[in-house]
């Protein structure tokens, strides 16, 4: 199976799976108990044809644990950071789904520069990123 999730700006993204699964949906972070967490280690994955949800602890401890690479004179940046979800807690079509997936996550952005004060010309990094682009794919086996 492979997924294709484009990350949102909250706790909620979009997915595409194919091979094993063929189907699409929403993606929703949460924490351990289910509620919606935009950190959180866990992911509720609701397609068409059923539910199921991922444990993204490790995964998410390599990336947090992941530096980027900053480019200066640029104001650009890059990360990516790979690691693995298993799946668990299936409904409907994906009632007992079991597996584990090898997610890399992927994230760039450019910075604007500070146009004023003692900064004037150099990165702005607290600043919205000007451009920026992010995406999580994956594969692996699933049984279900």
């Amino acid at each position: 199976m492979k997924i294709f999730v484009t990350p949102g700006s909250s706790a909620a993204a979009t997915i595409l799976i194919t091979g094993a699964i063929g189907d699409y949906g929403k993606t929703l972070t949460i924490d351990k108990s289910g509620k919606t967490d935009p950190n959180g280690n866990y992911v509720r994955i609701t397609l068409q044809k059923g539910m199921f949800e991922l444990d993204s602890t490790t995964l998410d401890a390599k990336a947090n644990s992941t530096k980027p690479i900053f480019y200066k004179a640029t104001c650009s940046a890059q990360l990516s950071a790979t690691g693995p979800v298993t799946l668990f807690d299936g409904t409907g079509l994906y009632k007992g789904i079991t597996g584990t997936l090898n997610i890399i996550e992927t994230y760039a952005f450019i910075s604007p520069l500070s146009t004023s004060g003692q900064n004037k010309g150099k990165c702005n990094l607290s600043a919205q990123p000007i451009s920026q682009y992010s995406s999580i794919t994956g594969s692996g086996t699933v049984s279900f």
